[in-house]
């Protein structure tokens, strides 16, 4: 066993890293950058220059002290035959589905596959090792294999970075909640579709009620002593 102490809200834990996997959620252009899909939705996307620098520090610590990174991108084929039929909620609420809907000239830019709005930001691109899941839903557990992934591995502890932090992020903790994972959102590698009150709102909900809260500083530090 591999022991670190890990200074969190609202206590601290211990974490077996041989146990340990980090979660990357949806670092993709449509998120995090200038004329991606929060962007032209009208959010300010100028933190996620910050929340990417402190994803990126966490990704490093997390590969040299042998953790898996796994990451988490959502989006569709052109033929959005993943995005739900008119009985689904799905397309009346995810917002790159509105905006295309709503704006035909973005249609099939916007989280679909192959497009520069579905990549993942070039400061974060996957390197060979990690593990990619696509999803078509907010929780990264929804209709994809990251239970069983995480599973055959051992693993029982989830450090979470990723954008936004009040939908897919803040989905994939409480699911892990539920699937009885221990998921710790590294907050300053975070941000929110909206505010920053929702920022703190959503810490809020995580700290309380489905995991525990920590910042990207605590992570690599712990990360580098447990190597």
């Amino acid at each position: 066993m591999r022991t670190v102490h890990l200074e969190a809200e609202p206590a601290s834990l211990q974490l077996d890293l041989d146990r340990t996997a980090l979660i990357v959620v949806d670092m993709q252009n449509g998120f995090a950058s200038t004329g991606g899909m929060l962007d032209l939705a009208g959010m300010d996307v100028r933190p996620a220059r910050d929340v990417v620098a402190n994803a990126r520090m966490v990704c490093e610590a997390a590969r040299r002290a042998g953790l898996p990174v796994i990451y988490l991108t959502i989006g569709y084929p052109p033929d959005l035959s993943t995005a739900g039929g008119p009985d689904s909620p799905n397309p009346q609420k995810e917002l790159a589905l509105r905006l295309m809907r709503e704006r035909p000239e973005l249609n099939g830019k916007l989280l679909t596959f192959g497009t520069w709005d579905f990549q993942v930001v070039d400061d974060l691109a996957p390197l060979p090792g990690d593990t990619v899941i696509v999803k078509s839903r907010y929780s990264g557990f929804h209709g994809t294999d990251l239970d069983s992934v995480l599973r055959s591995r051992g693993i029982r502890n989830l450090l979470m970075v990723g954008i936004a932090s009040n939908v897919c992020v803040e989905s994939t903790i409480r699911d892990a909640y539920f699937l009885e994972y221990w998921p710790v959102m590294v907050a300053d590698a975070t941000m929110p579709a909206g505010s920053a009150e929702i920022q703190r709102a959503t810490i809020y909900n995580v700290q309380t009620f489905f995991g525990w809260v920590t910042s990207s500083e605590e992570v690599t530090t712990v990360l580098r002593g447990g190597i």
